[in-house]
Protein backbone atom coordinates (compact mmCIF):
# COMPACT_ATOMS: atom_id res chain seq x y z
CA UNK A 1 0.00 0.00 0.00
CA UNK A 2 2.87 2.39 0.83
CA UNK A 3 4.32 1.83 -2.65
CA UNK A 4 0.99 2.64 -4.27
CA UNK A 5 0.67 5.87 -2.28
CA UNK A 6 4.11 7.05 -3.30
CA UNK A 7 3.42 6.39 -6.96
CA UNK A 8 0.15 8.32 -6.78
CA UNK A 9 2.00 11.50 -5.87
CA UNK A 10 3.53 11.77 -9.31
CA UNK A 11 6.35 14.08 -10.34
CA UNK A 12 4.03 17.09 -10.82
CA UNK A 13 2.71 16.95 -7.26
CA UNK A 14 6.19 16.39 -5.82
CA UNK A 15 7.42 19.47 -7.72
CA UNK A 16 4.45 21.48 -6.45
CA UNK A 17 5.17 20.49 -2.84
CA UNK A 18 8.83 21.42 -3.24
CA UNK A 19 7.89 24.79 -4.70
CA UNK A 20 5.51 25.44 -1.82
CA UNK A 21 8.18 24.67 0.79
CA UNK A 22 10.64 26.94 -1.03
CA UNK A 23 8.07 29.74 -1.04
CA UNK A 24 7.46 29.29 2.70
CA UNK A 25 11.18 29.44 3.40
CA UNK A 26 11.50 32.63 1.33
CA UNK A 27 8.70 34.25 3.33
CA UNK A 28 10.01 33.22 6.74
CA UNK A 29 7.26 30.68 7.46
CA UNK A 30 9.72 27.79 7.38
CA UNK A 31 13.39 27.85 8.24
CA UNK A 32 15.48 25.18 6.52
CA UNK A 33 17.12 22.90 9.10
CA UNK A 34 20.62 23.46 7.69
CA UNK A 35 20.46 27.27 7.74
CA UNK A 36 20.18 30.07 10.28
CA UNK A 37 20.10 32.94 7.77
CA UNK A 38 18.88 35.75 10.04
CA UNK A 39 19.60 37.11 13.52
CA UNK A 40 16.60 35.32 15.09
CA UNK A 41 16.40 32.48 12.58
CA UNK A 42 13.52 33.70 10.40
CA UNK A 43 11.81 36.89 9.24
CA UNK A 44 9.31 36.66 12.13
CA UNK A 45 12.22 36.67 14.64
CA UNK A 46 10.77 33.68 16.52
CA UNK A 47 14.10 32.32 17.80
CA UNK A 48 12.99 28.76 17.02
CA UNK A 49 15.40 26.29 15.38
CA UNK A 50 13.91 23.87 12.87
CA UNK A 51 16.78 21.42 13.21
CA UNK A 52 17.97 19.40 16.20
CA UNK A 53 21.09 19.28 18.37
CA UNK A 54 22.76 16.19 19.84
CA UNK A 55 21.68 15.29 23.36
CA UNK A 56 25.29 15.60 24.54
CA UNK A 57 27.04 18.68 23.17
CA UNK A 58 30.78 19.04 22.87
CA UNK A 59 33.05 21.67 21.33
CA UNK A 60 33.65 20.78 17.68
CA UNK A 61 35.92 23.75 16.97
CA UNK A 62 36.94 27.20 18.20
CA UNK A 63 37.78 30.22 16.05
CA UNK A 64 39.80 33.03 17.58
CA UNK A 65 39.36 36.59 16.34
CA UNK A 66 42.31 38.90 15.90
CA UNK A 67 41.78 41.19 18.92
CA UNK A 68 38.19 42.22 19.72
CA UNK A 69 35.30 40.17 21.00
CA UNK A 70 32.21 38.80 19.29
CA UNK A 71 29.07 40.73 20.24
CA UNK A 72 27.34 39.93 16.95
CA UNK A 73 25.28 36.79 16.55
CA UNK A 74 26.52 34.49 13.79
CA UNK A 75 24.41 33.39 10.83
CA UNK A 76 24.76 30.03 9.10
CA UNK A 77 24.16 29.29 5.43
CA UNK A 78 24.63 25.59 4.66
CA UNK A 79 28.42 25.04 4.90
CA UNK A 80 29.48 28.54 6.00
CA UNK A 81 29.27 30.67 9.15
CA UNK A 82 29.29 34.48 8.81
CA UNK A 83 29.99 36.79 11.73
CA UNK A 84 31.44 40.23 12.40
CA UNK A 85 33.82 41.05 15.23
CA UNK A 86 34.79 44.12 17.24
CA UNK A 87 38.32 43.60 15.84
CA UNK A 88 37.11 45.24 12.61
CA UNK A 89 36.82 42.04 10.60
CA UNK A 90 33.81 40.36 9.08
CA UNK A 91 34.53 36.65 8.78
CA UNK A 92 33.35 33.74 6.63
CA UNK A 93 34.20 30.46 8.37
CA UNK A 94 33.89 26.85 7.27
CA UNK A 95 31.06 25.34 9.30
CA UNK A 96 32.59 21.87 9.45
CA UNK A 97 36.19 22.74 10.35
CA UNK A 98 36.23 26.30 11.73
CA UNK A 99 38.77 27.36 9.11
CA UNK A 100 38.66 30.94 7.83
CA UNK A 101 37.35 31.20 4.25
CA UNK A 102 37.57 34.96 3.79
CA UNK A 103 37.39 38.19 5.75
CA UNK A 104 36.70 41.87 5.12
CA UNK A 105 38.26 44.56 7.30
CA UNK A 106 36.70 47.83 8.47
CA UNK A 107 37.95 50.40 10.94
CA UNK A 108 35.36 50.17 13.72
CA UNK A 109 34.00 46.62 13.62
CA UNK A 110 30.61 44.96 13.88
CA UNK A 111 28.08 44.52 16.68
CA UNK A 112 25.15 43.66 14.41
CA UNK A 113 24.33 40.22 13.04
CA UNK A 114 24.44 39.66 9.29
CA UNK A 115 21.81 38.08 7.02
CA UNK A 116 22.16 35.76 4.03
CA UNK A 117 19.98 35.43 0.94
CA UNK A 118 20.46 34.46 -2.71
CA UNK A 119 24.23 34.03 -2.48
CA UNK A 120 24.75 37.42 -0.82
CA UNK A 121 25.69 38.36 2.76
CA UNK A 122 24.46 41.68 4.18
CA UNK A 123 25.74 43.44 7.31
CA UNK A 124 26.10 46.90 8.83
CA UNK A 125 29.06 48.20 10.84
CA UNK A 126 29.74 50.60 13.72
CA UNK A 127 30.63 53.38 11.27
CA UNK A 128 27.15 53.35 9.69
CA UNK A 129 28.15 51.54 6.52
CA UNK A 130 26.01 48.73 5.15
CA UNK A 131 27.61 46.09 2.93
CA UNK A 132 26.60 43.38 0.49
CA UNK A 133 29.22 40.67 -0.12
CA UNK A 134 29.30 37.68 -2.44
CA UNK A 135 28.87 34.81 0.02
CA UNK A 136 31.25 32.51 -1.84
CA UNK A 137 34.38 34.69 -1.93
CA UNK A 138 33.71 37.91 0.02
CA UNK A 139 33.75 40.19 -3.01
CA UNK A 140 32.19 43.55 -2.10
CA UNK A 141 29.14 43.93 -4.31
CA UNK A 142 28.01 47.33 -3.04
CA UNK A 143 27.96 49.59 0.00
CA UNK A 144 25.50 52.11 1.42
CA UNK A 145 26.14 54.80 4.03
CA UNK A 146 23.73 55.58 6.85
CA UNK A 147 24.42 58.53 9.16
CA UNK A 148 25.21 56.61 12.36
CA UNK A 149 26.18 53.24 13.83
CA UNK A 150 24.23 50.15 12.74
CA UNK A 151 23.24 47.71 15.50
CA UNK A 152 20.27 46.36 13.56
CA UNK A 153 20.52 43.05 11.74
CA UNK A 154 19.01 42.97 8.23
CA UNK A 155 15.70 41.42 7.25
CA UNK A 156 14.06 40.88 3.86
CA UNK A 157 10.84 41.64 2.05
CA UNK A 158 10.44 40.69 -1.62
CA UNK A 159 13.37 42.39 -3.42
CA UNK A 160 14.25 44.61 -0.45
CA UNK A 161 16.80 44.33 2.34
CA UNK A 162 15.84 46.28 5.48
CA UNK A 163 17.86 47.59 8.42
CA UNK A 164 17.74 50.31 11.07
CA UNK A 165 20.40 52.72 12.29
CA UNK A 166 21.18 54.91 15.28
CA UNK A 167 20.36 57.81 12.95
CA UNK A 168 16.71 56.92 13.79
CA UNK A 169 15.97 55.68 10.29
CA UNK A 170 14.69 52.42 8.84
CA UNK A 171 16.21 51.87 5.39
CA UNK A 172 14.85 49.73 2.54
CA UNK A 173 17.37 49.03 -0.21
CA UNK A 174 17.17 47.03 -3.40
CA UNK A 175 18.89 43.80 -2.38
CA UNK A 176 20.71 43.41 -5.71
CA UNK A 177 21.83 46.95 -6.48
CA UNK A 178 21.88 48.62 -3.06
CA UNK A 179 19.78 51.51 -4.39
CA UNK A 180 17.59 53.22 -1.79
CA UNK A 181 13.92 52.29 -2.26
CA UNK A 182 12.63 54.33 0.71
CA UNK A 183 13.49 55.32 4.26
CA UNK A 184 11.41 56.09 7.32
CA UNK A 185 12.58 58.20 10.28
CA UNK A 186 11.31 57.88 13.87
CA UNK A 187 11.96 60.06 16.92
CA UNK A 188 15.10 58.36 18.23
CA UNK A 189 17.61 55.59 17.51
CA UNK A 190 16.71 52.21 15.99
CA UNK A 191 18.79 49.47 17.57
CA UNK A 192 16.42 46.54 17.06
CA UNK A 193 16.15 44.52 13.88
CA UNK A 194 12.98 45.02 11.81
CA UNK A 195 10.57 42.10 12.03
CA UNK A 196 8.61 41.35 8.85
CA UNK A 197 5.05 40.01 8.82
CA UNK A 198 2.38 40.26 6.11
CA UNK A 199 3.81 43.28 4.32
CA UNK A 200 4.62 45.16 7.52
CA UNK A 201 7.82 45.94 9.39
CA UNK A 202 7.66 45.98 13.20
CA UNK A 203 10.23 48.35 14.69
CA UNK A 204 10.58 48.88 18.45
CA UNK A 205 12.37 52.19 18.85
CA UNK A 206 14.38 54.16 21.36
CA UNK A 207 11.63 56.81 21.06
CA UNK A 208 9.39 54.68 23.30
CA UNK A 209 7.10 53.45 20.55
CA UNK A 210 6.46 50.35 18.49
CA UNK A 211 6.15 51.41 14.86
CA UNK A 212 4.19 49.45 12.24
CA UNK A 213 5.43 50.38 8.78
CA UNK A 214 3.95 49.37 5.43
CA UNK A 215 6.73 47.80 3.38
CA UNK A 216 5.43 48.63 -0.09
CA UNK A 217 6.00 52.36 0.38
CA UNK A 218 7.59 52.92 3.80
CA UNK A 219 4.61 54.68 5.36
CA UNK A 220 3.69 54.19 9.01
CA UNK A 221 0.25 52.65 9.49
CA UNK A 222 0.20 52.53 13.28
CA UNK A 223 2.19 52.86 16.49
CA UNK A 224 1.92 51.80 20.11
CA UNK A 225 3.32 53.84 23.00
CA UNK A 226 5.49 51.73 25.30
CA UNK A 227 7.02 52.58 28.68
CA UNK A 228 10.59 53.37 27.64
CA UNK A 229 13.24 52.99 24.90
CA UNK A 230 14.16 49.54 23.62
CA UNK A 231 16.54 47.77 21.29
CA UNK A 232 14.76 44.43 21.65
CA UNK A 233 13.67 42.85 18.35
CA UNK A 234 9.95 42.00 18.28
CA UNK A 235 9.09 38.29 17.90
CA UNK A 236 5.84 37.47 16.08
CA UNK A 237 3.61 34.48 16.79
CA UNK A 238 0.20 34.63 15.10
CA UNK A 239 -1.45 38.02 15.72
CA UNK A 240 0.80 38.81 18.68
CA UNK A 241 4.29 40.26 18.92
CA UNK A 242 6.54 40.21 21.98
CA UNK A 243 9.47 42.33 23.18
CA UNK A 244 10.96 43.88 26.30
CA UNK A 245 12.11 47.40 27.16
CA UNK A 246 14.75 49.30 29.11
CA UNK A 247 12.03 49.91 31.69
CA UNK A 248 11.88 46.18 32.35
CA UNK A 249 8.40 45.66 30.92
CA UNK A 250 7.65 42.74 28.63
CA UNK A 251 4.92 43.54 26.09
CA UNK A 252 2.49 41.39 24.12
CA UNK A 253 0.88 43.51 21.39
CA UNK A 254 -1.75 42.64 18.79
CA UNK A 255 -0.02 43.93 15.68
CA UNK A 256 -3.19 43.87 13.60
CA UNK A 257 -5.06 46.25 15.92
CA UNK A 258 -1.99 48.04 17.38
CA UNK A 259 -3.22 47.45 20.92
CA UNK A 260 -1.44 46.07 24.00
CA UNK A 261 -2.72 42.58 24.88
CA UNK A 262 -0.85 42.30 28.19
CA UNK A 263 2.32 43.33 29.95
CA UNK A 264 4.53 41.52 32.44
CA UNK A 265 7.36 42.65 34.67
CA UNK A 266 9.94 40.73 36.61
CA UNK A 267 10.08 41.20 40.36
CA UNK A 268 13.24 43.29 40.18
CA UNK A 269 12.15 45.23 37.10
CA UNK A 270 15.60 45.33 35.47
CA UNK A 271 15.94 46.33 31.81
CA UNK A 272 15.47 43.82 29.00
CA UNK A 273 17.95 43.91 26.10
CA UNK A 274 17.45 40.33 25.00
CA UNK A 275 14.95 39.38 22.27
CA UNK A 276 12.35 36.71 22.96
CA UNK A 277 11.98 33.19 21.62
CA UNK A 278 8.29 32.38 21.24
CA UNK A 279 6.65 28.95 21.13
CA UNK A 280 2.87 28.42 20.91
CA UNK A 281 2.78 28.33 24.73
CA UNK A 282 5.66 30.45 26.04
CA UNK A 283 7.56 33.66 25.37
CA UNK A 284 11.08 33.21 26.75
CA UNK A 285 13.32 36.22 27.39
CA UNK A 286 16.59 37.11 29.11
CA UNK A 287 16.92 40.17 31.36
CA UNK A 288 19.44 42.21 33.31
CA UNK A 289 18.05 40.84 36.58
CA UNK A 290 20.34 37.84 35.84
CA UNK A 291 17.38 35.65 34.91
CA UNK A 292 15.64 34.05 31.98
CA UNK A 293 11.86 34.36 32.22
CA UNK A 294 9.15 32.31 30.52
CA UNK A 295 5.74 34.00 30.23
CA UNK A 296 2.56 32.32 29.10
CA UNK A 297 1.65 33.59 25.64
CA UNK A 298 -2.05 33.59 26.50
CA UNK A 299 -2.04 35.90 29.52
CA UNK A 300 1.52 36.90 30.48
CA UNK A 301 1.68 34.91 33.70
CA UNK A 302 5.19 33.75 34.51
CA UNK A 303 5.53 30.00 33.95
CA UNK A 304 9.10 29.78 35.25
CA UNK A 305 12.34 31.70 35.67
CA UNK A 306 15.96 30.60 35.88
CA UNK A 307 18.73 32.50 37.68
CA UNK A 308 22.27 32.86 36.31
CA UNK A 309 25.16 34.66 37.99
CA UNK A 310 25.08 37.75 35.75
CA UNK A 311 22.90 39.69 33.31
CA UNK A 312 21.38 37.90 30.34
CA UNK A 313 21.53 40.04 27.18
CA UNK A 314 21.91 36.97 24.97
CA UNK A 315 18.66 36.00 23.21
CA UNK A 316 17.30 32.51 23.93
CA UNK A 317 16.90 29.98 21.11
CA UNK A 318 14.50 27.05 21.38
CA UNK A 319 15.78 23.76 19.95
CA UNK A 320 13.24 20.97 20.43
CA UNK A 321 12.56 20.65 24.16
CA UNK A 322 15.54 22.77 25.20
CA UNK A 323 16.28 26.50 25.45
CA UNK A 324 19.86 27.67 24.80
CA UNK A 325 21.39 31.05 25.71
CA UNK A 326 24.55 32.69 26.99
CA UNK A 327 25.04 34.82 30.09
CA UNK A 328 27.36 37.54 31.30
CA UNK A 329 28.65 34.97 33.80
CA UNK A 330 30.64 33.32 30.98
CA UNK A 331 28.40 30.26 30.74
CA UNK A 332 26.24 28.77 28.02
CA UNK A 333 23.08 27.14 29.35
CA UNK A 334 20.44 24.68 28.17
CA UNK A 335 17.13 24.60 30.05
CA UNK A 336 14.11 22.36 29.79
CA UNK A 337 11.64 24.36 27.70
CA UNK A 338 8.61 23.45 29.83
CA UNK A 339 10.04 23.60 33.34
CA UNK A 340 13.09 25.89 33.14
CA UNK A 341 15.31 23.30 34.82
CA UNK A 342 18.97 23.31 33.81
CA UNK A 343 19.96 20.35 31.65
CA UNK A 344 23.45 21.42 30.47
CA UNK A 345 25.98 24.21 30.74
CA UNK A 346 29.44 25.05 29.40
CA UNK A 347 31.95 27.25 31.22
CA UNK A 348 33.62 29.46 28.62
CA UNK A 349 34.88 32.23 30.89
CA UNK A 350 34.26 35.25 28.63
CA UNK A 351 30.93 37.07 28.81
CA UNK A 352 28.23 36.27 26.26
CA UNK A 353 26.25 39.08 24.63
CA UNK A 354 25.76 37.28 21.32
CA UNK A 355 23.02 34.71 20.83
CA UNK A 356 23.15 31.13 19.55
CA UNK A 357 22.79 30.28 15.86
CA UNK A 358 21.59 26.71 15.30
CA UNK A 359 21.67 24.70 12.06
CA UNK A 360 22.68 21.29 10.74
CA UNK A 361 23.31 19.83 14.20
CA UNK A 362 25.62 22.67 15.20
CA UNK A 363 25.30 25.61 17.60
CA UNK A 364 27.61 28.58 16.98
CA UNK A 365 28.12 31.48 19.39
CA UNK A 366 30.92 33.93 20.18
CA UNK A 367 31.91 35.67 23.41
CA UNK A 368 33.51 38.96 24.38
CA UNK A 369 36.91 37.29 24.80
CA UNK A 370 36.98 36.93 21.02
CA UNK A 371 36.35 33.19 20.71
CA UNK A 372 33.70 31.77 18.42
CA UNK A 373 32.52 28.33 19.58
CA UNK A 374 30.90 25.59 17.53
CA UNK A 375 29.10 22.90 19.53
CA UNK A 376 27.75 19.62 18.23
CA UNK A 377 28.88 16.03 17.98
CA UNK A 378 32.43 15.39 16.84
Amino acid sequence: MAHVRRSLLGPALVALCAAFVALCIANGAVQAADTWPLFRGDTLATGIAEGALPEQLEVVWKFKGKEGGFEATAVIDHDSVYVGSLDGNFYAIDRATGAERWKYHTELGFSAAAAVADGRVYVGDADGKFYAFAAADGKLLWGFEASAEINSAPNFYKNLVLFGSQDATLYALDAVSGKLAWKYAIGDQIRCSPTVVEGRAMVAGCDGKLHIIRLEDGQEIGDVVIDSPTGSTPAVRGDQLFFGTEGGTFFAIDWRTAKVSWTAKSERGQSIRSSAAVTPELAIIGARDKRVHAFQVSDGKEAWSFATRSRVDSCPVVVGERVFFGSGDGRLYALDRKTGEKSWYYEAGGQFTASPAVAAGRMVIGNQDGTLYCFGEK
